[in-house]
């Protein structure tokens, strides 16, 4: 395993995601997939308007200054909301030269499992014991893998699903993510399920699942790390900071406006932060509506979800996504430390009331 330490940042780096923006010195590797977003003082209910993000970025990083800015035509964050597609990886800081030298050792991390591209972002901590760490959370990566692809027939989930291994007989782990899978699925009222046709299938919820519990391994077991950063596909888990008053920040892509950046997310002031977008820009149609086993018909083009934890993050982005705007927007905003931004077809946004705090 192949790791990167450094103790001040990279003038400019990747961390361009499919569908995702960049930010000054991430250096982090891209990213597939749908990733995270934010937005700023939209009225929930409110439509068009011009949409730009106040700094936005993506990778792991801690001292860029600020992310790329949008293209000139892109929508005002400021009192009209902000939205994305996709975004991946996180940024933080002032990105003076004083408060370089003050940055954590990084340790960073790219791993290739579950059919997308993970990325570690480790801040403190002897590099040694960071990178203990890294490859046990590696491991348990390729792990959930093994016991929750459906495309292995030998996978335990598959074997389950046809009937030749009970519950019990699997790793402890499928006895776990059922019970949060069924726990979503009843806040959701159906509309997040494991079970599509009547075949189960929990990989809408493995990957968010795995992707926060390596992050929090890691925070566990490595004495003296200030925070670590976890990006799966674009989905985000933050824990703790990167630096004295740098908050971990998250950039958001436009699904209408590939390659251009609309708003961030900062965890400021937060131990915990999880960003998870789910739409068809990237994709294509692949979020299936419950109701009836087929791809969900929706207006929306995206919805990204701001949570403590990324295992719930992902599960009601992708059930609100497969809600619609009105119905999924409404939902969201009934969920406790839960904040949405929903972008349409009709390149409208609308966020939940809450979102504006996030914003940075």
């Amino acid at each position: 395993m192949t790791d990167t330490v450094t103790g001040t940042e990279p003038e400019s780096g990747s961390g361009t995601a499919s569908g995702t923006g960049a930010v000054p010195g991430s250096g982090t590797e891209p990213e597939s997939g749908a990733g995270a977003g934010a937005a700023s003082e939209a009225e929930p209910e409110s439509g068009t308007g011009s949409r730009s993000a106040s700094g936005a970025g993506t990778g792991t990083a801690s001292e860029a200054a600020s992310a790329s800015e949008p293209e000139s035509g892109s929508r005002s964050a400021s009192g009209t909301g902000a939205g994305a597609g996709a975004a991946s990886g996180t940024a933080s800081g002032s990105g003076s030269a004083s408060g370089a030298a003050q940055t954590p050792v990084a340790v960073r991390h790219v791993e290739e499992a579950m059919g997308t591209v993970f990325s570690f972002d480790v801040r403190g901590g002897e590099p040694a014991a960071v990178r203990a760490a890294l490859a046990e959370a590696v491991a348990g990566l390729h792990r959930a893998d093994e016991v929750f692809s459906t495309y292995r027939d030998g996978s335990e989930i598959s074997r389950l699903a046809r009937g030749e291994l009970t519950v019990e007989a699997c790793a402890p782990e499928v006895a776990e993510v059922l019970e949060l899978a069924a726990e979503a699925e009843r806040v959701s009222d159906g509309w997040f399920s494991t079970r599509y046709g009547g075949r189960l299938d929990p990989t809408g919820i493995v990957k968010g699942w795995a992707v926060e519990r390596a992050a929090r391994r890691i925070s566990a077991v490595v004495a003296g790390a200030s925070g670590v950063s976890v990006n799966g596909g674009g989905d985000v888990q933050l824990l703790g900071t990167p630096g004295a008053a740098r908050p971990w920040r998250v950039g958001v892509s436009d699904p209408l406006r590939p390659g251009g950046l609309a708003a961030v997310v900062s965890a400021a002031g937060a131990a915990e932060l999880a960003v998870a977008t789910s739409g068809s820009a990237e994709r294509g149609a692949h979020v299936v509506d419950p109701r009836t086993g087929r791809s969900a018909v929706t207006d929306l083009l995206s919805v990204t979800v701001v949570a403590p934890r990324l295992t719930w993050a992902d599960c009601w982005a992708t059930a609100a996504f497969a809600m619609g705007a009105r119905d999924g927007l409404r939902w969201l905003e009934s969920l406790p430390g839960v904040e949405g931004l929903l972008i349409t077809a009709g390149d409208e946004v609308r966020c939940t009331g809450g979102l504006a705090a996030w914003l940075g």
